[in-house]
């Protein structure tokens, strides 16, 4: 029980760690939560959570064929989230402020899969979590298939946890802001996203 609650809380490091950093996705799901509340920034965050728990997925298990059909589309990878991550921005530039902060069941299948896919035709994460993952490997002596699973788990609900954490500090807080800052963010987030996605064209 013990060695299985360790694996556990070692995923979730892992997964916070990758979380953490501060990219489009984070801008996006910052976004949502802003404009439209918690409920919106969590399910985003859902989809970027269930994005690295595969790829963690992918690491941990070892599956070698996943890393290598990454590798050799990772041009076309970068092309296709380049130019959705510039379209979205450019739309959300252009979009005005929502009118209401309810979450639609369209509005949210559509937070979680934009988010979804957008991390997962990032190559970086399964790169991430591969680098990440070789010390785990190192520290537990080889990864069986249980102790793959939990920290496969942890990774989701450390990422998850971090996203939920995020949506719901900037969900309390926004009402701090005036209509002035709310408009600059909106227009900063959305400039933002364009630049990541013409860094990913650059950089493919």
């Amino acid at each position: 029980m013990g060695d299985a609650v360790s694996l556990a809380l070692k995923g979730a490091a892992l997964g916070i760690l990758v979380a953490a950093p501060v990219g489009p996705m984070s801008l996006l799901c910052m976004r949502r939560a802003l404009e439209q509340g918690w409920g919106a920034g969590l399910l985003s965050g859902l989809g970027i959570a269930l994005a690295d728990g595969c790829y963690a997925a992918c690491a941990a298990f070892g599956v070698a064929f996943v890393s290598a059909a990454l590798a050799a589309a990772r041009t076309p990878l970068h092309l296709a989230g380049g130019i959705a991550l510039i379209a979205l921005g450019l739309a959300m530039l252009r979009a005005p402020a929502p009118a209401a902060t309810r979450v639609t069941n369209a509005a949210g299948f559509s937070a979680f899969a934009t988010t979804f896919a957008l991390t997962i035709v990032n190559p970086a994460t399964i790169l991430s979590f591969a680098g990440l993952y070789a010390g785990a490997v190192s520290l537990e002596g080889g990864l069986r298939p249980h102790a793959a699973a939990l920290l496969s788990f942890g990774t989701f609900l450390g990422s998850l946890g971090w996203w939920t954490l995020l949506s719901a500090a900037i969900a309390l807080t926004r009402h701090l802001l005036n209509d002035k800052t709310t408009r600059a963010l909106r227009a900063v987030s959305s400039l933002c996203l364009v630049a990541f996605g013409l860094y990913a064209l650059l950089s493919r």
